[in-house]
């Protein structure tokens, strides 16, 4: 068996094909790195030790290469995380903003702590550097949607969306 057959139990033959087709248009397996870290956690949810290693002998590199990759890329998620991530930004210019109110609101009516998850597994809440739209300021990412704005004044209706 060759190296890339082996490592299939760990990846599904869905996710084996996706970074492969990814690696397709590439010049090297190495270049496929964070395509391949996303299709790994669009299919789980986060990215394991086991399928860290799985998709790093998948794209011949150590699984220490890879892991650099995936925890200096703060949207790769090496944990377990909610059904949601609500990520708050952390930057100056949300901060001068606003966004220390706004995370200690967040976290008041979600329950937990940046880092935590609530108890019925649908919210992850964690920091985030920059969302790039400072102009925005203060301002959260639920998933892929930005909030900000009069939207922040009735966290229950921002939350309620995300059922």
């Amino acid at each position: 068996m060759n190296t890339h057959t082996e490592l299939i139990h760990t990846l599904s033959p869905e996710e084996t094909a996706a970074i492969e087709a990814q690696i397709a248009h590439l010049p090297d397996r190495q270049s496929a790195a964070i395509e391949a870290l996303q299709i790994v956690q669009q299919a789980r949810g986060w990215v394991s030790d086991e399928s860290l290693k799985a998709t790093a002998r998948l794209l011949d590199m150590s699984p220490a290469a890879l892991d650099s990759i995936a925890t200096f890329y703060n949207l790769i998620f090496r944990q377990p995380v909610g059904r949601h991530v609500v990520m708050v930004c952390d930057s100056v210019s949300c901060y001068v903003m606003g966004g220390e109110a706004l995370a200690g609101a967040v976290k008041t009516h979600l329950g937990i702590d940046m880092g935590e998850t609530t108890a019925d597994d649908r919210f992850t809440l964690l920091p985030i550097v920059c969302l790039g739209a400072c102009d925005r300021a203060p301002l959260m990412m639920i998933d892929d949607q930005l909030v900000s704005g009069p939207e922040l004044a009735d966290l229950t209706n921002v939350f309620e969306r995300f059922a």
